[in-house]
């Protein structure tokens, strides 16, 4: 496929991102998600219709605006809805990035995540334009995570498996939800395999927000509510896998306001 004949869908975007990877971001949240998250804060990013279409050059022009803002440790993040739905379209807006010095994050929950050797072929290309992978685990056991998200989560592990091997960077995230993702042996759990890993350089608690049952609210979608975790939940899911040995930080709730 030509790069003239790949368009993507995406749904909206950060000019000053401050916490999708290292220094100021510009992001691209893209159309699209097949899981269905309890918890999800942004639900209006599950359909893969809307959203604006566009070239990945039409893409990397309107963030390539913004590179003044970048300086030596930013670059551009491309998140979702779930980036890897459209991987031929992030391929290639990376590779442009590539050719222009720019430094490339994917925000991913790994769901479309494939060991066939059609998709590996395709994710081997994309990884080579990758500096750094925002990856989310949402829950390391596999039937509860059948139960958060509709979607085993075996094959997700099996891509960070395969990020570590191929050297890819990354940083780990766990969204913090009272009663769902922040039972005591799940997270040591969590920590036993990202210790497995070889290229985790962050990880990541970011505690939960309703902000994802008010939109479910707007587009008439039934979102339970949890409990939003305080300091203490948060400081107790940190001290578990900060045994790690890497910087464990409490990142923001996952508000997406800023958008345009």
């Amino acid at each position: 496929m030509t790069e003239c004949n790949i368009k993507g869908r995406v749904h909206s975007f950060e000019t000053f991102g401050l916490v999708d990877g290292p220094g100021v971001r510009y992001v691209a949240f893209l159309q699209g998600c097949n899981m269905r998250c309890k918890y999800c804060h942004n639900p209006e990013t599950w359909t893969h219709k809307g959203g604006d279409e566009m070239t990945p050059q039409e893409l990397f022009n309107k963030m390539w605006r913004y590179k003044g803002y970048w300086g030596k440790n930013g670059g551009i993040t491309i998140s979702g809805g779930e980036p890897l739905l459209q991987i031929d379209f992030v391929t290639e807006v990376f590779r442009i990035a590539k050719e222009h010095n720019v430094h490339t994050a994917l925000d991913t929950s790994g769901q479309p995540f494939s060991a066939s050797p059609e998709y590996l072929e395709k994710f081997d290309r994309l990884i080579q334009y990758t500096a750094l992978v925002l990856l989310d685990l949402k829950e390391i056991d596999d039937a509860k995570h059948k139960s958060l998200t509709g979607f085993t989560n075996s094959n997700i592990l099996e891509m960070a498996r395969y990020l570590s091997d191929h050297n890819i960077k990354m940083w780990i995230r766990h969204v913090l939800v009272p009663g769902l993702t922040d039972d005591d042996e799940g997270l040591k759990e969590l920590n036993s395999f990202i210790k497995s890993l070889k290229t985790v350089d962050r990880v990541e608690v970011l505690p939960y927000h309703t902000l994802g049952a008010e939109k479910s609210a707007e587009l008439n979608r039934v979102q339970r509510q949890f409990p939003v975790p305080d300091a203490a939940a948060c400081e107790t899911a940190e001290q578990t896998l900060r045994m790690l040995g890497l910087p464990v930080t409490s990142g923001r709730a996952q508000k997406k306001e800023d958008k345009k």
